[in-house]
């Protein structure tokens, strides 16, 4: 696929939070290892439309990933990757992908015009939990780092309920939670 829409929910969490669920919930011991790389324009054209583009690489897997924002969630678009098209991104001359080519074009954007940011490196361990998908992220990223927790719906009927019970079980404030790219990009600008 493609295309898909996105429904999640995310709360940043203290690292006594984040052991508390990895050990209470049946977790992985060890999670999965997966590095994104962001993309932008020089003039941040993306984050003025409200998108993202990232690159993640898991398992020796490389997906160009476009985000925007759709009615319910966020419209994700995605293109597979060769490890000589990622070197090519990473390096400054980025190669057109079809499905992402075709979204950039709306936004009036070319790929040329963008540029790699950087990276931010996860730890991630996922399970299935009362219909959704819990998952936990350990996340590096220009010299910080933080611990997160998201949860992926099929509606927001079922997530907005699971996520607000789950909050209130392990007496987890809500907290306002940036996406990793929001998150990424202000590391930048503290560093700065």
């Amino acid at each position: 696929m493609t295309q898909e829409i996105e429904i999640e929910y995310k709360n940043i969490l203290t690292k006594k939070e984040f052991e508390t669920l990895l050990t209470t919930l049946p977790f992985p011991a060890d999670g999965e290892t997966q590095t994104n790389h962001y993309f932008e324009t020089d003039d941040f054209q993306l984050r003025e439309n409200g998108a993202a583009l990232r690159i993640r690489e898991k398992q020796g897997k490389y997906q160009l990933t476009l985000k925007e924002p759709h009615d319910t969630g966020l419209l994700e678009t995605h293109d597979t990757l060769t490890e000589e098209e990622v070197d090519n991104w990473l390096s400054g001359n980025p190669v057109a992908k079809t499905h992402t080519e075709a979204q950039l074009n709306n936004f009036g954007i070319s790929v040329s015009d963008l540029h790699h940011f950087g990276a931010l490196t996860t730890v991630r361990r996922e399970i299935p939990y009362k219909d959704v998908l819990l998952v936990l992220d350990y996340s590096t990223y220009n010299g910080q780092s933080d611990y997160e927790l998201e949860l992926e719906a099929q509606s927001e009927n079922i997530g907005s309920s699971v996520f607000h019970a789950l909050l209130k079980e392990f007496a987890i404030p809500k907290r306002e939670t940036p996406n990793k790219i929001q998150r990424f990009f202000q590391s930048l600008k503290s560093n700065n």
